[in-house]
């Protein structure tokens, strides 16, 4: 049974997604108004999904993002008033996994989180299939969630973790933006060009020798991505 939290202070937004929600077959979902009760609700029930709100009652919604991001991979939802693309891409940038403007369509929402929902059960599939990814120099452990590059292990957040499985699973093959984002992020792309930008120069930072001679990532102008490995 899939468990998903609501972080948010407005009452009305919060009835009206938990109303949608558990018409959409989610009967598990719980509430919290301030950034101090949220965290508690995550430790206490361990939610498979998170929607949380940016501007709360106690403080911010990015610290408490970045609390859960320090012990769990857990898909987390923004849903915000703040609008800018700034607000947006950081966001993304402290571990979120998808930004929602107010207002909003709940019924949109629910299935933002139903994909979430989606990605997270093919993830758990693709472990128990096959455990150990070995390509050139890298070799990521599904099981373990543990990327190593030349035997030192490599530290990635989820969404960067889920661009380079897809990469390493089609080595040496260009990836469309298109593809990527349906892949880490269970939905249709509608655009989201800078989601993929921010993601892919933050993955080069970590994989690459010198990011801003990418080796490895490469990007194939007006096509998409390619890792480019050789056997070693």
């Amino acid at each position: 049974m899939s468990k998903v939290l609501i972080v948010d202070d407005e009452e009305d937004i919060v009835r009206l997604l938990k109303t949608v929600l558990i018409k959409e077959g989610i009967e598990n979902v719980y509430t919290a108004s301030t950034a101090a009760e949220g965290f508690g609700q995550f430790q206490d029930k361990h939610p498979d999904v998170v929607i949380l709100d940016i501007m709360l009652p106690d403080g911010e919604g990015y610290d408490v993002c970045k609390k859960i991001r320090s012990i769990s991979h857990v898909p987390i939802l923004f849903l915000s008033a703040k609008t800018e693309e700034v607000d947006k891409l950081v966001g993304l940038a402290i571990g979120g996994d998808d930004y929602i403007g107010k207002p909003f369509s709940p019924k949109e929402v629910a299935y933002r989180v139903k994909a979430q929902l989606r990605r997270a059960e093919y993830q758990q599939v693709q472990v128990k299939a096959d455990p150990i990814i070995q390509v050139g120099p890298f070799v990521f452990d599904e099981e373990k969630v543990e990327l190593r590059k030349h035997g030192t292990i490599i530290e990635l957040k989820p969404k960067e973790l889920g661009l380079f499985t897809h990469l390493l699973k089609h080595p040496n093959q260009i990836i469309s933006k298109e593809k990527l984002y349906y892949q880490v992020w269970g939905e249709d792309f509608f655009g989201f060009d800078n989601t993929v930008m921010v993601h892919i120069r933050k993955l080069r930072e970590k994989i690459e020798d010198d990011p801003s001679n990418p080796t490895y990532l490469l990007t194939v102008k007006g096509l998409g991505y390619k890792l480019v490995v050789k056997d070693e």
